[in-house]
Protein backbone atom coordinates (compact mmCIF):
# COMPACT_ATOMS: atom_id res chain seq x y z
CA UNK A 1 0.00 0.00 0.00
CA UNK A 2 1.12 3.23 -0.94
CA UNK A 3 0.29 6.38 1.31
CA UNK A 4 -0.32 10.34 0.78
CA UNK A 5 -0.35 11.95 3.53
CA UNK A 6 -2.10 15.58 3.82
CA UNK A 7 -1.41 17.81 6.71
CA UNK A 8 -2.05 21.32 7.52
CA UNK A 9 -0.65 24.42 8.91
CA UNK A 10 -0.57 28.41 10.34
CA UNK A 11 -4.24 28.39 10.42
CA UNK A 12 -7.31 25.46 10.25
CA UNK A 13 -9.76 25.74 7.32
CA UNK A 14 -7.04 25.91 4.66
CA UNK A 15 -8.89 23.58 2.22
CA UNK A 16 -6.79 20.28 3.21
CA UNK A 17 -10.06 18.23 2.66
CA UNK A 18 -10.51 19.55 -0.97
CA UNK A 19 -6.69 19.43 -1.43
CA UNK A 20 -6.77 15.69 -0.30
CA UNK A 21 -9.88 14.72 -2.52
CA UNK A 22 -8.56 16.71 -5.65
CA UNK A 23 -4.96 14.76 -5.13
CA UNK A 24 -7.10 11.59 -4.75
CA UNK A 25 -8.86 12.30 -8.42
CA UNK A 26 -5.19 13.31 -10.27
CA UNK A 27 -3.99 9.63 -9.06
CA UNK A 28 -7.27 7.91 -10.24
CA UNK A 29 -7.40 10.13 -13.53
CA UNK A 30 -3.61 8.36 -13.51
CA UNK A 31 -5.05 4.73 -13.49
CA UNK A 32 -4.72 4.14 -9.92
CA UNK A 33 -7.71 2.91 -7.54
CA UNK A 34 -7.63 4.91 -4.49
CA UNK A 35 -8.73 5.23 -0.85
CA UNK A 36 -8.91 7.88 1.87
CA UNK A 37 -9.10 7.88 5.71
CA UNK A 38 -9.67 11.30 7.65
CA UNK A 39 -8.47 11.60 10.82
CA UNK A 40 -10.34 13.79 13.50
CA UNK A 41 -8.30 14.99 16.53
CA UNK A 42 -11.21 15.62 18.67
CA UNK A 43 -12.42 13.49 21.55
CA UNK A 44 -15.94 12.52 20.16
CA UNK A 45 -15.84 9.28 18.90
CA UNK A 46 -17.79 10.10 16.04
CA UNK A 47 -19.53 13.67 14.56
CA UNK A 48 -22.54 12.54 15.17
CA UNK A 49 -23.68 14.95 18.60
CA UNK A 50 -21.78 17.74 17.18
CA UNK A 51 -23.74 20.95 16.26
CA UNK A 52 -23.56 21.83 12.42
CA UNK A 53 -22.34 25.38 13.85
CA UNK A 54 -19.10 23.72 15.43
CA UNK A 55 -17.80 20.77 12.59
CA UNK A 56 -20.30 21.98 9.84
CA UNK A 57 -23.02 19.22 8.49
CA UNK A 58 -22.60 15.51 9.89
CA UNK A 59 -21.75 13.19 6.66
CA UNK A 60 -23.94 9.98 6.62
CA UNK A 61 -22.46 6.68 5.14
CA UNK A 62 -24.08 3.72 3.60
CA UNK A 63 -22.62 1.94 6.81
CA UNK A 64 -24.82 4.45 9.08
CA UNK A 65 -21.35 6.19 9.59
CA UNK A 66 -21.94 9.92 11.32
CA UNK A 67 -18.40 11.40 9.73
CA UNK A 68 -16.77 14.47 8.89
CA UNK A 69 -17.76 16.55 6.02
CA UNK A 70 -14.83 15.99 4.40
CA UNK A 71 -15.51 12.19 3.55
CA UNK A 72 -18.50 13.95 1.53
CA UNK A 73 -16.08 15.21 -0.55
CA UNK A 74 -13.84 12.39 -0.47
CA UNK A 75 -17.17 10.27 -1.96
CA UNK A 76 -18.40 13.10 -4.26
CA UNK A 77 -14.93 13.91 -6.02
CA UNK A 78 -13.48 10.09 -6.53
CA UNK A 79 -17.22 8.20 -6.31
CA UNK A 80 -16.29 6.16 -3.94
CA UNK A 81 -18.62 4.44 -0.94
CA UNK A 82 -16.94 4.78 2.73
CA UNK A 83 -17.18 3.10 5.53
CA UNK A 84 -17.50 4.38 9.01
CA UNK A 85 -13.80 3.31 9.96
CA UNK A 86 -12.55 5.21 6.92
CA UNK A 87 -12.89 8.20 9.76
CA UNK A 88 -10.27 7.97 12.61
CA UNK A 89 -10.93 9.97 15.63
CA UNK A 90 -9.84 9.62 19.03
CA UNK A 91 -12.20 9.15 20.76
CA UNK A 92 -12.67 5.70 18.59
CA UNK A 93 -8.93 5.00 19.23
CA UNK A 94 -8.87 5.59 23.18
CA UNK A 95 -11.99 3.50 23.08
CA UNK A 96 -10.56 0.31 21.54
CA UNK A 97 -7.13 0.69 23.46
CA UNK A 98 -9.54 1.09 26.51
CA UNK A 99 -11.42 -2.01 25.75
CA UNK A 100 -8.08 -3.75 25.12
CA UNK A 101 -7.14 -2.89 28.33
CA UNK A 102 -10.17 -3.97 30.22
CA UNK A 103 -10.12 -7.27 28.56
CA UNK A 104 -6.34 -8.22 29.65
CA UNK A 105 -4.94 -7.97 26.06
CA UNK A 106 -1.82 -6.12 27.16
CA UNK A 107 -0.87 -8.64 29.65
CA UNK A 108 -0.26 -6.41 32.95
CA UNK A 109 1.63 -3.80 30.83
CA UNK A 110 1.67 -0.04 31.79
CA UNK A 111 -0.48 1.20 28.91
CA UNK A 112 0.98 4.25 27.48
CA UNK A 113 0.40 6.61 24.34
CA UNK A 114 3.63 5.03 23.35
CA UNK A 115 3.26 2.65 22.17
CA UNK A 116 -0.05 1.48 22.32
CA UNK A 117 -1.68 4.14 21.49
CA UNK A 118 0.50 5.04 18.02
CA UNK A 119 -0.04 1.32 17.33
CA UNK A 120 -3.74 1.14 17.24
CA UNK A 121 -3.95 4.21 15.11
CA UNK A 122 -0.78 2.54 13.21
CA UNK A 123 -2.89 -0.88 12.70
CA UNK A 124 -5.98 0.88 12.27
CA UNK A 125 -4.94 2.80 8.91
CA UNK A 126 -3.27 -0.52 7.52
CA UNK A 127 -6.42 -2.61 8.34
CA UNK A 128 -8.68 0.33 6.57
CA UNK A 129 -6.66 1.09 3.48
CA UNK A 130 -7.12 -2.37 2.01
CA UNK A 131 -10.92 -2.29 2.12
CA UNK A 132 -12.00 -1.94 -1.55
CA UNK A 133 -14.34 1.34 -1.64
CA UNK A 134 -14.67 1.79 -5.76
CA UNK A 135 -17.01 -1.64 -5.91
CA UNK A 136 -13.78 -3.71 -7.25
CA UNK A 137 -12.28 -6.41 -5.86
CA UNK A 138 -9.01 -6.04 -3.68
CA UNK A 139 -7.50 -3.54 -1.67
CA UNK A 140 -6.72 0.20 -3.71
CA UNK A 141 -3.31 1.27 -4.67
CA UNK A 142 -3.20 4.61 -3.04
CA UNK A 143 -4.19 5.29 0.40
CA UNK A 144 -4.50 9.43 0.87
CA UNK A 145 -4.66 9.85 4.44
CA UNK A 146 -5.97 13.91 5.60
CA UNK A 147 -5.00 14.38 9.45
CA UNK A 148 -7.31 16.95 10.60
CA UNK A 149 -6.60 20.34 12.55
CA UNK A 150 -3.76 22.29 12.73
CA UNK A 151 0.47 21.13 12.73
CA UNK A 152 1.46 22.03 16.68
CA UNK A 153 -2.26 20.73 18.00
CA UNK A 154 -1.79 19.08 21.33
CA UNK A 155 -4.77 16.25 20.43
CA UNK A 156 -3.09 15.58 16.73
CA UNK A 157 0.47 15.25 18.37
CA UNK A 158 -0.57 10.85 19.24
CA UNK A 159 -1.21 10.75 14.92
CA UNK A 160 2.04 12.42 14.34
CA UNK A 161 4.25 10.09 15.79
CA UNK A 162 1.73 7.04 14.40
CA UNK A 163 1.87 8.45 10.96
CA UNK A 164 6.18 9.31 11.34
CA UNK A 165 6.31 5.12 12.65
CA UNK A 166 4.47 4.52 10.01
CA UNK A 167 6.50 6.07 7.58
CA UNK A 168 9.40 4.42 9.02
CA UNK A 169 7.87 1.21 8.87
CA UNK A 170 6.45 1.23 4.90
CA UNK A 171 9.57 2.99 3.70
CA UNK A 172 10.33 6.26 2.09
CA UNK A 173 8.93 4.90 -1.16
CA UNK A 174 5.75 4.43 -0.42
CA UNK A 175 4.68 7.26 1.64
CA UNK A 176 4.61 10.79 0.55
CA UNK A 177 3.28 14.09 2.65
CA UNK A 178 1.91 16.89 1.45
CA UNK A 179 1.82 19.89 3.45
CA UNK A 180 -1.04 22.53 3.13
CA UNK A 181 -0.03 25.83 4.26
CA UNK A 182 -0.99 29.47 3.86
CA UNK A 183 1.11 32.53 2.17
CA UNK A 184 -0.74 35.78 3.20
CA UNK A 185 -0.53 39.25 2.17
CA UNK A 186 -0.01 41.96 4.14
CA UNK A 187 -2.31 45.06 2.14
CA UNK A 188 0.30 47.59 3.30
CA UNK A 189 3.09 45.70 1.58
CA UNK A 190 1.32 43.57 -0.73
CA UNK A 191 4.31 40.95 -0.48
CA UNK A 192 3.96 37.43 0.08
CA UNK A 193 4.73 36.52 3.44
CA UNK A 194 6.67 33.13 3.43
CA UNK A 195 7.26 33.12 7.59
CA UNK A 196 4.34 31.25 8.75
CA UNK A 197 4.87 28.43 6.27
CA UNK A 198 8.20 28.03 7.48
CA UNK A 199 7.55 28.14 11.18
CA UNK A 200 4.76 25.67 10.11
CA UNK A 201 7.21 23.18 8.51
CA UNK A 202 10.10 23.23 11.04
CA UNK A 203 7.42 22.38 13.61
CA UNK A 204 6.87 19.29 11.45
CA UNK A 205 10.12 18.58 10.75
CA UNK A 206 10.68 18.32 14.42
CA UNK A 207 7.88 15.66 15.09
CA UNK A 208 9.93 13.59 12.27
CA UNK A 209 7.85 14.27 9.40
CA UNK A 210 9.64 16.20 6.61
CA UNK A 211 7.15 17.45 3.55
CA UNK A 212 7.96 15.96 0.42
CA UNK A 213 5.43 18.60 -1.47
CA UNK A 214 4.17 21.94 -0.63
CA UNK A 215 0.19 23.08 -1.33
CA UNK A 216 0.41 26.47 -0.44
CA UNK A 217 -2.66 28.37 -0.29
CA UNK A 218 -2.65 32.04 -1.14
CA UNK A 219 -5.75 34.39 -3.12
CA UNK A 220 -3.29 34.99 -5.99
CA UNK A 221 -0.86 32.98 -8.08
CA UNK A 222 2.84 32.73 -5.98
CA UNK A 223 5.65 34.30 -7.17
CA UNK A 224 9.14 32.64 -8.30
CA UNK A 225 10.83 34.55 -6.14
CA UNK A 226 8.23 33.27 -3.28
CA UNK A 227 8.68 29.74 -4.63
CA UNK A 228 12.60 29.74 -4.61
CA UNK A 229 12.45 31.03 -0.85
CA UNK A 230 9.78 28.31 0.02
CA UNK A 231 12.49 25.62 -1.25
CA UNK A 232 15.47 26.98 0.54
CA UNK A 233 13.95 27.50 3.88
CA UNK A 234 12.10 24.68 3.74
CA UNK A 235 13.86 22.48 1.99
CA UNK A 236 11.44 21.26 -0.67
CA UNK A 237 12.32 21.22 -4.43
CA UNK A 238 10.83 24.15 -6.65
CA UNK A 239 9.30 21.98 -8.42
CA UNK A 240 7.24 20.41 -5.56
CA UNK A 241 6.01 23.80 -3.88
CA UNK A 242 2.48 23.56 -5.62
CA UNK A 243 0.17 26.83 -5.54
CA UNK A 244 -3.25 26.51 -4.57
CA UNK A 245 -4.97 29.69 -5.63
CA UNK A 246 -7.86 30.91 -5.39
CA UNK A 247 -10.29 29.50 -8.57
CA UNK A 248 -13.69 30.36 -9.52
CA UNK A 249 -14.63 26.71 -8.09
CA UNK A 250 -13.47 23.86 -6.69
CA UNK A 251 -13.63 21.86 -9.70
CA UNK A 252 -10.49 23.61 -10.99
CA UNK A 253 -8.36 22.40 -7.91
CA UNK A 254 -7.79 18.97 -9.33
CA UNK A 255 -6.81 20.77 -12.86
CA UNK A 256 -4.65 23.08 -11.02
CA UNK A 257 -2.65 20.01 -9.81
CA UNK A 258 -2.37 18.29 -12.84
CA UNK A 259 -1.03 21.18 -14.76
CA UNK A 260 1.70 21.86 -11.97
CA UNK A 261 2.34 18.22 -12.23
CA UNK A 262 1.69 17.29 -9.16
CA UNK A 263 1.45 13.36 -9.97
CA UNK A 264 4.79 13.75 -11.61
CA UNK A 265 6.07 14.32 -7.90
CA UNK A 266 3.85 12.07 -6.26
CA UNK A 267 4.27 9.29 -8.50
CA UNK A 268 8.10 9.56 -8.60
CA UNK A 269 8.31 9.49 -4.32
CA UNK A 270 5.75 6.81 -4.25
CA UNK A 271 8.02 4.67 -6.94
CA UNK A 272 4.76 4.35 -8.84
CA UNK A 273 5.95 2.94 -12.43
CA UNK A 274 2.47 1.60 -13.88
CA UNK A 275 0.04 4.66 -13.86
CA UNK A 276 -0.63 6.54 -17.53
CA UNK A 277 -0.30 10.31 -17.88
CA UNK A 278 -3.68 11.59 -16.13
CA UNK A 279 -6.90 12.06 -17.97
CA UNK A 280 -9.23 14.57 -16.99
CA UNK A 281 -11.39 15.67 -20.02
CA UNK A 282 -14.43 15.18 -18.13
CA UNK A 283 -12.89 17.17 -15.15
CA UNK A 284 -12.15 19.69 -17.51
CA UNK A 285 -15.84 20.03 -19.25
CA UNK A 286 -17.49 20.12 -15.65
CA UNK A 287 -15.06 22.96 -14.32
CA UNK A 288 -15.78 25.23 -17.86
CA UNK A 289 -19.64 24.34 -18.05
CA UNK A 290 -19.78 25.83 -14.63
CA UNK A 291 -17.34 28.90 -15.37
CA UNK A 292 -19.78 29.91 -18.59
CA UNK A 293 -23.19 29.45 -16.89
CA UNK A 294 -25.01 32.85 -16.75
CA UNK A 295 -28.51 31.86 -16.17
CA UNK A 296 -29.39 31.58 -12.37
CA UNK A 297 -32.23 29.93 -10.36
CA UNK A 298 -33.47 31.19 -7.37
CA UNK A 299 -34.04 28.59 -4.44
CA UNK A 300 -35.39 29.35 -1.13
CA UNK A 301 -33.27 27.19 1.75
CA UNK A 302 -35.46 27.35 4.67
CA UNK A 303 -33.52 26.34 7.31
CA UNK A 304 -32.23 26.80 10.82
CA UNK A 305 -28.37 26.70 10.54
CA UNK A 306 -28.18 29.04 8.12
CA UNK A 307 -25.73 31.32 9.28
CA UNK A 308 -22.97 28.49 8.56
CA UNK A 309 -23.51 27.45 4.88
CA UNK A 310 -20.95 24.85 5.55
CA UNK A 311 -24.20 22.97 8.05
CA UNK A 312 -26.05 22.29 4.59
CA UNK A 313 -22.68 21.50 2.71
CA UNK A 314 -24.28 17.86 0.60
CA UNK A 315 -27.82 20.20 0.44
CA UNK A 316 -26.02 23.21 -1.90
CA UNK A 317 -23.39 20.18 -3.32
CA UNK A 318 -26.79 18.47 -4.93
CA UNK A 319 -28.60 21.44 -6.01
CA UNK A 320 -25.40 22.43 -7.75
CA UNK A 321 -25.10 19.00 -9.51
CA UNK A 322 -28.90 19.40 -10.53
CA UNK A 323 -28.86 22.89 -11.34
CA UNK A 324 -25.69 22.17 -13.66
CA UNK A 325 -27.43 19.34 -15.28
CA UNK A 326 -30.13 21.91 -16.18
CA UNK A 327 -27.38 24.42 -17.20
CA UNK A 328 -28.03 26.75 -14.71
CA UNK A 329 -26.19 28.66 -12.19
CA UNK A 330 -27.74 27.76 -8.28
CA UNK A 331 -28.60 30.76 -6.36
CA UNK A 332 -29.30 29.77 -2.97
CA UNK A 333 -31.21 32.66 -0.93
CA UNK A 334 -30.65 31.31 2.83
CA UNK A 335 -33.55 32.44 4.72
CA UNK A 336 -33.91 31.72 8.55
CA UNK A 337 -36.93 29.80 9.44
CA UNK A 338 -37.32 32.18 12.97
CA UNK A 339 -37.63 34.94 10.65
CA UNK A 340 -40.55 34.21 8.91
CA UNK A 341 -42.28 33.82 12.46
CA UNK A 342 -44.96 36.01 13.73
CA UNK A 343 -43.60 36.95 16.88
CA UNK A 344 -40.34 38.36 14.44
CA UNK A 345 -42.48 40.58 12.73
CA UNK A 346 -42.82 42.23 16.25
CA UNK A 347 -38.90 41.81 17.39
CA UNK A 348 -37.61 42.27 14.32
CA UNK A 349 -39.73 43.96 11.70
CA UNK A 350 -36.90 44.60 9.23
CA UNK A 351 -35.51 40.90 8.85
CA UNK A 352 -38.93 39.61 8.92
CA UNK A 353 -40.16 41.82 5.81
CA UNK A 354 -36.66 40.51 4.32
CA UNK A 355 -37.25 36.66 4.79
CA UNK A 356 -40.83 37.15 3.36
CA UNK A 357 -39.49 39.02 0.45
CA UNK A 358 -37.39 36.44 -0.36
CA UNK A 359 -39.47 33.43 -0.13
CA UNK A 360 -41.92 35.15 -2.79
CA UNK A 361 -39.39 35.96 -5.01
CA UNK A 362 -37.86 32.29 -5.02
CA UNK A 363 -38.73 29.77 -7.91
CA UNK A 364 -38.75 27.07 -5.38
CA UNK A 365 -39.02 26.27 -1.50
CA UNK A 366 -36.19 24.11 0.33
CA UNK A 367 -36.47 22.83 3.71
CA UNK A 368 -33.94 20.70 5.04
CA UNK A 369 -33.22 18.37 7.96
CA UNK A 370 -32.37 19.62 11.51
CA UNK A 371 -33.32 18.77 15.40
CA UNK A 372 -34.70 20.57 17.79
CA UNK A 373 -38.26 22.81 17.52
CA UNK A 374 -36.27 26.59 17.02
CA UNK A 375 -37.36 27.59 13.55
CA UNK A 376 -40.17 25.14 12.87
CA UNK A 377 -43.12 27.65 13.15
CA UNK A 378 -41.60 29.59 10.49
CA UNK A 379 -40.78 26.09 8.15
CA UNK A 380 -44.49 25.60 8.35
CA UNK A 381 -45.03 29.01 7.29
CA UNK A 382 -43.02 28.03 4.16
CA UNK A 383 -44.38 25.26 3.61
CA UNK A 384 -47.88 26.50 3.89
CA UNK A 385 -46.52 29.38 1.25
CA UNK A 386 -45.45 26.80 -1.18
CA UNK A 387 -48.41 24.43 -1.11
CA UNK A 388 -51.27 27.28 -1.71
CA UNK A 389 -48.99 29.44 -4.33
CA UNK A 390 -48.01 25.94 -6.35
CA UNK A 391 -44.48 26.51 -5.81
CA UNK A 392 -42.22 23.51 -6.02
CA UNK A 393 -41.56 22.02 -2.28
CA UNK A 394 -38.75 19.24 -1.15
CA UNK A 395 -38.60 18.88 2.49
CA UNK A 396 -36.23 16.56 3.41
CA UNK A 397 -36.56 14.70 7.15
CA UNK A 398 -37.36 17.14 9.28
CA UNK A 399 -38.83 19.11 5.84
CA UNK A 400 -40.86 16.66 5.09
CA UNK A 401 -42.65 16.25 8.54
CA UNK A 402 -43.10 19.82 8.18
CA UNK A 403 -44.93 19.33 5.58
CA UNK A 404 -47.02 16.82 6.97
CA UNK A 405 -47.67 18.96 10.54
CA UNK A 406 -49.02 21.77 8.14
CA UNK A 407 -50.82 19.50 5.97
CA UNK A 408 -52.95 18.23 9.02
CA UNK A 409 -53.40 21.82 10.38
CA UNK A 410 -54.34 23.89 7.28
CA UNK A 411 -56.25 21.17 5.49
CA UNK A 412 -57.37 18.53 7.85
CA UNK A 413 -58.50 21.29 10.49
CA UNK A 414 -56.07 19.66 13.19
CA UNK A 415 -54.85 23.08 14.87
CA UNK A 416 -52.39 21.41 17.38
CA UNK A 417 -51.20 18.95 15.36
CA UNK A 418 -47.87 18.55 15.61
CA UNK A 419 -44.31 16.17 16.29
CA UNK A 420 -43.47 14.37 19.28
CA UNK A 421 -40.23 16.23 19.45
CA UNK A 422 -41.34 19.24 19.47
CA UNK A 423 -44.99 18.99 21.81
CA UNK A 424 -45.13 15.28 23.79
CA UNK A 425 -48.88 16.54 24.61
CA UNK A 426 -50.25 17.01 21.43
CA UNK A 427 -54.00 15.34 20.82
CA UNK A 428 -52.61 14.97 16.79
CA UNK A 429 -49.64 13.07 17.17
CA UNK A 430 -48.74 13.29 13.26
CA UNK A 431 -45.28 12.98 13.68
CA UNK A 432 -43.82 10.21 16.63
CA UNK A 433 -40.86 8.97 18.17
CA UNK A 434 -39.42 6.16 16.15
CA UNK A 435 -39.71 2.83 17.91
CA UNK A 436 -35.96 1.45 17.28
CA UNK A 437 -34.08 4.90 19.06
CA UNK A 438 -33.18 5.56 22.61
CA UNK A 439 -34.40 8.67 23.96
CA UNK A 440 -31.99 9.33 26.64
CA UNK A 441 -28.91 8.75 24.42
CA UNK A 442 -28.01 11.07 21.81
CA UNK A 443 -24.89 9.25 19.54
CA UNK A 444 -25.80 6.48 17.48
CA UNK A 445 -29.43 6.15 18.28
CA UNK A 446 -31.13 7.53 14.71
CA UNK A 447 -32.54 5.45 12.20
CA UNK A 448 -29.12 5.46 10.28
CA UNK A 449 -27.37 4.96 6.72
CA UNK A 450 -28.67 3.58 3.55
CA UNK A 451 -32.60 1.55 3.86
CA UNK A 452 -34.88 1.02 1.05
CA UNK A 453 -37.96 2.45 0.08
CA UNK A 454 -40.38 0.38 -2.15
CA UNK A 455 -42.64 2.89 -4.61
CA UNK A 456 -46.04 1.86 -3.47
CA UNK A 457 -47.79 3.60 -7.19
CA UNK A 458 -45.81 3.58 -10.86
CA UNK A 459 -47.77 6.33 -10.97
CA UNK A 460 -45.80 9.40 -8.96
CA UNK A 461 -43.57 11.99 -9.90
CA UNK A 462 -40.96 10.32 -7.43
CA UNK A 463 -40.77 7.19 -9.18
CA UNK A 464 -40.29 8.38 -13.00
CA UNK A 465 -37.69 10.41 -11.69
CA UNK A 466 -36.17 7.29 -10.22
CA UNK A 467 -36.44 5.76 -13.93
CA UNK A 468 -39.98 3.67 -12.72
CA UNK A 469 -37.90 1.59 -10.39
CA UNK A 470 -39.84 -0.80 -7.89
CA UNK A 471 -37.11 0.93 -5.21
CA UNK A 472 -34.53 3.21 -3.90
CA UNK A 473 -31.65 2.71 -1.67
CA UNK A 474 -31.18 6.11 0.26
CA UNK A 475 -29.47 7.28 3.70
CA UNK A 476 -31.56 8.28 6.34
CA UNK A 477 -30.47 9.90 9.48
CA UNK A 478 -33.47 10.34 11.88
CA UNK A 479 -35.14 9.81 15.34
CA UNK A 480 -38.65 10.75 14.25
CA UNK A 481 -41.29 9.72 11.71
CA UNK A 482 -44.86 9.80 10.12
CA UNK A 483 -47.29 8.01 12.69
CA UNK A 484 -48.45 5.22 10.38
CA UNK A 485 -51.87 5.19 12.74
CA UNK A 486 -52.34 8.89 10.84
CA UNK A 487 -51.71 8.28 7.36
CA UNK A 488 -54.91 7.09 6.37
CA UNK A 489 -56.66 10.45 7.64
CA UNK A 490 -53.70 12.52 5.82
CA UNK A 491 -54.10 10.41 2.45
CA UNK A 492 -58.24 10.72 2.95
CA UNK A 493 -57.44 14.97 3.13
CA UNK A 494 -55.40 14.36 -0.42
CA UNK A 495 -51.78 13.75 0.33
CA UNK A 496 -50.01 10.69 -0.75
CA UNK A 497 -47.80 8.83 0.96
CA UNK A 498 -46.05 6.90 -2.14
CA UNK A 499 -42.94 5.45 -0.94
CA UNK A 500 -42.95 3.02 2.38
CA UNK A 501 -40.21 0.92 3.82
CA UNK A 502 -40.22 -2.91 3.61
CA UNK A 503 -42.84 -3.09 6.29
CA UNK A 504 -44.99 -0.53 5.35
CA UNK A 505 -45.34 1.22 8.55
CA UNK A 506 -42.57 4.03 7.78
CA UNK A 507 -43.76 6.61 5.51
CA UNK A 508 -40.62 7.61 3.11
CA UNK A 509 -41.58 9.88 0.38
CA UNK A 510 -45.13 12.08 0.03
CA UNK A 511 -46.51 13.48 -2.90
CA UNK A 512 -49.49 16.17 -3.03
CA UNK A 513 -50.99 14.96 -6.63
CA UNK A 514 -52.99 18.79 -7.26
CA UNK A 515 -49.40 20.21 -6.94
CA UNK A 516 -47.07 20.40 -9.56
CA UNK A 517 -44.13 19.79 -7.31
CA UNK A 518 -44.32 19.11 -3.48
CA UNK A 519 -42.34 16.06 -2.51
CA UNK A 520 -41.44 15.09 0.94
CA UNK A 521 -38.98 12.80 1.78
CA UNK A 522 -37.60 11.18 5.29
CA UNK A 523 -34.05 10.11 3.53
CA UNK A 524 -31.14 12.33 2.88
CA UNK A 525 -31.05 12.24 -1.01
CA UNK A 526 -28.03 14.55 -1.02
CA UNK A 527 -25.21 12.30 0.13
CA UNK A 528 -25.21 10.07 -2.66
CA UNK A 529 -25.68 12.95 -5.31
CA UNK A 530 -22.22 13.80 -7.33
CA UNK A 531 -20.58 16.07 -10.43
CA UNK A 532 -22.27 14.46 -13.16
CA UNK A 533 -24.54 12.80 -11.50
CA UNK A 534 -27.31 14.57 -9.75
CA UNK A 535 -29.61 12.81 -7.39
CA UNK A 536 -32.88 12.00 -9.21
CA UNK A 537 -34.87 14.48 -6.65
CA UNK A 538 -32.81 17.36 -6.69
CA UNK A 539 -33.06 16.96 -10.48
CA UNK A 540 -36.71 16.83 -10.58
CA UNK A 541 -37.30 19.95 -8.14
CA UNK A 542 -34.82 22.20 -10.55
CA UNK A 543 -36.86 21.35 -13.28
CA UNK A 544 -40.21 22.22 -11.89
CA UNK A 545 -38.74 25.65 -10.88
CA UNK A 546 -37.95 26.00 -14.46
CA UNK A 547 -41.39 24.49 -15.61
CA UNK A 548 -39.30 21.72 -17.34
CA UNK A 549 -40.51 18.96 -15.36
CA UNK A 550 -43.28 17.90 -17.43
CA UNK A 551 -41.40 17.40 -20.57
CA UNK A 552 -38.18 15.84 -18.83
CA UNK A 553 -40.36 13.13 -17.63
CA UNK A 554 -42.29 12.53 -20.71
CA UNK A 555 -39.59 12.44 -22.60
CA UNK A 556 -37.83 9.55 -20.19
CA UNK A 557 -41.27 7.81 -20.18
CA UNK A 558 -40.66 7.51 -23.70
CA UNK A 559 -37.25 5.67 -23.12
CA UNK A 560 -35.29 8.04 -24.69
Amino acid sequence: MKYVLVTGGVVSGLGKGVTASSVGVVLKACGLRVTSIKIDPYLNRDAGTMSPFEHGEVFVLDDGGEVDLDLGNYERFLDVTLTKDNNITTGKIYQSVLEKERRGDYLGKTVQVVPHVTDAIKNWIESVSVIPVDGKEGPADVCVIELGGTVGDIESMPFIEALRQLLFSVGQDNFCLIHVSLIPVLGVVGEQKTKPTQHSVRELRALGLTPHLLACRSAQPLLETTKEKLSQFCHVPVGNILNIHDVPNIWHVPLLLRNQNAHNSILKQLNLSKATPPDLQEWTKRAEIFDSLTNSVRIAMVGKYVGLTDSYLSVVKALLHACIACSLKPSVDWIAASDLEDDSAVLTPEAHATAWKTLRNAACVLVPGGFGDRGVKGMILAAKYARENNVPYLGICLGMQISVIEFARSVLGMERANSEEFDTQTPDRVVMFMPEGSTTHMGSTMRLGSRRTLFQTPDCITAKLYHNSEYVDERHRHRYEVNPHMVGVLEEGGLKFVGKDESGQRMEILELPSHPFYVGVQFHPEFKSRPGRPSALFLGFILAAIGQLEAYLSQHQNGS
